[in-house]
């Protein structure tokens, strides 16, 4: 017999913040679980909804991005991505993210797929889209501290590089390949066709 106490959230004693600021808000929550036991604080990171999107234009080149990451003291290679505003759609989100980071705009526009983000202790979730037939409609309009190198490289290029190591994707990124590959091979397919191996 299934346990009813099973998906039901625990009951939330006290929160403590340890952070609270515009780029992270980091709690402590005393939580009582189904069972009565009265748990260790639990940390929780409050984040913002994250969005990322695989670009791809007419010929099939993907819209990449360079930037430095001073948490890993490196230049990464990643999707455009961004954070969802308060009030915002993922949707939104992601096209003006693209637009600013890259000066990249898209008519045609898929939910690859969403997912949480790292339910251990974050408390936002992620959506992935793919954008066809990307073009370049101005310049980038970064924020403030942001420097980013945007190109394009042959998609088929860039899955070798992927499959090599060359460029080492973040993990959330991987998903939305992931979730890319599921629609190409027939699984909820989109209508184009590109080499994946």
């Amino acid at each position: 017999m299934a346990d009813p106490d099973r998906k039901r959230p625990w009951k939330v004693l006290q929160s403590t913040y340890a952070v609270a600021d515009q780029w992270l808000r980091l709690r402590s929550d005393v939580v009582l679980s189904p069972d009565g036991r009265t748990l260790p604080p639990c940390p929780v990171i409050e984040h913002p909804d994250w969005v990322d999107v695989i670009a791809l234009t007419a010929d099939l080149n993907i819209v990449l991005v360079d930037q430095y990451r001073h948490s890993v003291g490196s230049v990464r290679t990643e999707f455009p991505a961004g954070t969802v505003d308060d009030g915002e759609e993922p949707l939104a989100a992601i096209q003006r993210e693209l637009l600013e980071e890259t000066g990249y705009a898209s008519d045609e526009w898929h939910l690859l797929g969403t997912a949480p983000v790292y339910p251990a202790l974050q408390t936002n979730r992620i959506s992935s889209f793919l954008a066809l037939n990307a073009r370049p409609i101005g310049g980038q309009a970064l924020d403030e501290g942001e420097v980013i190198h945007a190109y394009e490289l042959p998609f088929t290029q860039f899955i070798d590089q992927v499959e090599s190591g060359a460029i080492e994707l973040p993990a959330l990124q991987l998903a939305g390949l992931w979730w890319l590959r599921r629609c190409l091979v027939g699984r909820g397919a989109i209508g184009i066709s590109m080499p994946l191996e």
